[in-house]
């Protein structure tokens, strides 16, 4: 028993010796797997923006995203790779080129009962889809695949085409969008005749027009897109 104490000590006393030499002569011991650092970064890539330029849009008429933009993402390894894991989606923005769009005049309201009306309340233009569409059926509001719900209106078609797409602010009513979809020979004769722009909004009745506040001989019209 006593051998073995000794054989162990012996071992243990020549690998002391060994370990102080080599810390005396300057010998690293490296484990790698640990030494190496991977600096990953994950960055934002910003997105562009493109522009559409489009004659049937005023000139005056406000900027229109058309598409969102969205931000890609990347990462670098060590700051000097870098890999894309989503790249960047550009935003599209319309701008008008065609002419300026902004009048003030005269607003008045009228239904599909109205003397000289269609008897089953169909507006003059077609729709886009070159459907009819009838105030009494279809209601007074046209859904546009560009500008969404909007209220019907009547005006001179030779000024503001079918199609047209108007922001109208009377001064009573909240401001509200509207498309022309309809005509009439009191908005054809003071455009031509007198130069005065008037629309005529659409309502489910003659009854209800007189009644809802939207006559008005000082109404802005601001249009944000010339026919279809």
């Amino acid at each position: 028993m006593k051998m073995k104490f000794a054989i162990c000590t012996t071992i243990f006393a020549i690998i002391a010796i060994l370990v102080n030499t080599a810390l005396t002569m300057g010998t690293t011991i490296k484990n790698d797997a640990i030494n190496k650092t991977a600096i990953i970064v994950n960055e934002t890539e910003p997105y562009g923006t493109d522009y559409v330029y489009v004659s049937n849009r005023p000139s005056t008429a406000e900027k229109r995203v058309i598409k969102e933009g969205i931000n890609g993402l990347q990462y670098t390894f060590d700051g000097i790779n870098y890999v894309n894991l989503s790249a960047a989606t550009n935003e599209v923005v319309e701008i008008g080129t065609g002419d300026q769009g902004e009048y003030t005049g005269r607003l008045t309201g009228y239904g599909p009962d109205c003397p000289g009306c269609s008897p089953v309340g169909n507006v003059a233009c077609p729709t886009r889809e070159g459907r009819s569409h009838s105030l009494i059926y279809d209601g007074v509001y046209y859904t546009d695949r560009d500008y969404g719900k909007l209220r019907i209106v009547a005006a001179d078609h030779m000024k503001f085409p079918c199609g047209t797409v108007v922001i109208i602010n009377n001064g009573i009513l909240p401001e509200f969008p509207a498309i022309v979809l309809d005509t009439g020979i009191a908005m054809r004769n003071a455009w031509r005749y007198d130069g005065v722009v008037w629309m005529d909004v659409a309502y489910s009745s003659q009854r209800e027009a007189l009644t809802a506040g939207a006559t008005s001989l000082n109404t802005s019209f601001s249009v944000q897109r010339w026919g279809w």
